[in-house]
Order: structure tokens, then sequence, then C-alpha cells
């Protein structure tokens, strides 16, 4: 038996035994970080630089952007940190603050997904009110509100998570510091009980945005029915689709990860269900923003091809200058 006060470190869970499949998982989260820091990073730069992109989605974007690089740099580095050098370790306070900070993040983007609904529902259904309804305040207002609605709602997750007794050993069953897993090492009932009541909050919380969600996308639907030229039809339903299906994936995976039944619950399931809905939705979504915005992808090229001739006149005066010394 053990107790928290004692507990020094948490055992993460392997992704395999075999060093070889330890190596192939590093090299392969390497490759998904690097792609979603770059991408991330084109999103954010584009947005703070192009004037065209000073709009109410193109700062969701932003603030959205912020949260798929948070949850990326929280979980992504400790897994490949652990694959590299073959270890399982996690002190309790960098379990703690891991678990803080993902929860933070992933409860914002998803505040955040709701809002940019709400956005596509104004362009698309009121489309005379926008201006009035996502003004430059309302948009800091709203993004301000995702942002402490997250800190709020993990804040109380994880201060009531840390604060349980733990009694059934330090092995958490998962790659990173999921709250749910730290649950399973509790042998506090009422502190069980108030973590429940939180996590059913929460799910509730999630569902109703969700609800809100698929309801502001059949009006929008509605209303793109009745536009008569298809080509209003085809950017309207590339603005759409791809928000629904981000969001789709990020809350069933949520969802399931948080009420599925023990009866069912593996190791392997654990893995899968937690990269779909802690990696794949930060690393996808520059991709599917991206490609599905012209002047996202506009403002994109244009920055690449400055930063190409930026180097190359670089070189360019460092020969000039190497040749007349």
């Amino acid at each position: 038996m053990s107790n928290s006060s004692s507990l020094t470190q948490f055992l993460l869970l392997a992704f395999a035994d075999r060093r070889e499949l330890q190596l192939l998982h590093f090299w392969l989260f390497l490759a998904i970080s690097l792609a979603a820091l770059l991408a991330n990073g084109l999103i954010l730069s584009a947005v703070a630089c192009d004037h065209h992109l000073h709009t109410p989605m193109g700062f969701f974007l932003l603030n959205l952007s912020l949260t798929d690089l948070g949850c990326i740099c929280t979980t992504v580095p400790k897994a490949m940190h652990n694959s590299l050098w073959d270890t399982t370790t996690i002190s309790y306070m960098g379990c703690a603050a891991q678990a803080f900070f993902f929860y933070f993040f992933m409860s914002a983007e998803f505040s955040l997904l709701t809002i940019m609904c709400y956005d596509r529902y104004v362009a698309i259904c009121k489309p005379l009110h926008y201006g009035t309804l996502l003004g430059s305040r309302a948009c800091a207002h709203m993004a301000a509100a995702a942002w402490a609605i997250g800190f709020l709602h993990t804040l109380l997750h994880t201060a009531n998570t840390f604060s349980l007794p733990l009694c059934q050993g330090n092995a958490l069953g998962q790659f990173f510091c999921e709250i749910p897993a730290i649950h399973k090492l509790s042998c506090s009932h009422s502190g069980y009980l108030r973590e429940l009541g939180l996590i059913v909050f929460s799910v509730c919380l999630e569902f109703s945005c969700f609800i809100f969600i698929v309801f502001s996308y059949v009006q929008i639907f509605r209303a793109v029915l009745r536009i008569p030229c298809e080509q209003g039809w085809h950017k309207a339903f590339s603005m759409c689709l791809p928000h629904l299906a981000v969001v789709s994936l990020f809350v069933s995976t949520g969802i399931f990860s948080d009420l599925k039944p023990p009866s069912i619950s593996s190791p392997s399931l654990d893995l899968v269900v937690a990269v779909l809905y802690s990696v794949v939705p930060p690393a996808l979504n520059p991709l599917i923003y991206s490609l599905r915005n012209q002047e996202l992808k506009d403002a994109v090229r244009k920055m690449i091809r400055f930063l190409h001739f930026s180097s190359l006149n670089v070189v360019n005066t460092e020969i000039y200058s190497s040749s007349h010394t």
C-alpha cells in the first residue's frame, strides 16, 4: 500500500516492449510533432502577418493553433523521451503539470471549436448581422471566455484528482498522465464520487456544446440548400464539413475515453483512443483548415515565398561580401 504523499513518480504505459518498436514509435511521434509544429507555426505567422486574415475566423484559427501546439507539446515530448531512452517514469509534479496543461488546452480547444461553429452559423444564416455579432470586441471576449472556462474546468479536475489518496500502486496504464487513469489508483470513495460528479458535469457540458453544434449545422445546411448557386453550396459545405468532422472525432473519442465500460477496456484500446483524441486532432487541424481556406493557403504561400527570397538574398549578400574581401 502506498499513499500519494509518499509517491515521487508514476509509471507510464509503454507503446511496445521490443526496442525496435519503441524506436519506431519515437520516429513516428517525432514526425507528427514536427509536422504539427510547422503547420501551426505557419498558421500563426500567416494570421498575424496578413491583414486579409484579420477576421473573426482568422482570430479563432490563431487561438486554435495555440491550443493545438499546447496539446502536442504537453504529451508527445515525454512519450518520445520514454521511447528513446527505454523508460516509463514521470515525476509526481511532472505528472500533475502534464495533466493540468493537457486538460487546459483540450478544454479551451473544445470551447473554441464551439465558438467557430457559431461564427459559421452567423456568417451563413445571419450575414447582415455578422459585423455586429462578431465584432473585434465580441471575438476577444469569446476567446477570453474559452480560455477562462478551460482554466477553471481543469483547475477543478486536477485539484480534486491530485488531492486523492492513492493506494493502488503507481502504474497509470496510459502513455501520459490522464486523469481517469489516476482515479484508478485512488482508494478514496468520497473523492472518487466528487470526481465522478465532475466528469458527469463535464460530459453533460460537452454534450450540450455538441448539441448546439449539431443544431447550428442543421440550420446552416437548411440555409445552404436554399442557395440556388451550386458554387455557393460548395463554398459553404467546404467551410463546414471539415469543422464538423474535427468536432465529431474530438467529442466521440473524448467521451468514449471517459465513459467506456471496464469490460471492454484494454491497454491497446486505451492507447489507440488516447492517441485519437490527444494527438490526431492537434496534428490534423492545421491541415484540414488550411486546405479548406483559400485565403489562408494564399497567405502561407506568400510567406513561404518571402522567406525563400529572404534566405536567397542573405546567401547572395554573403557571397558578394566574401568575393570582395
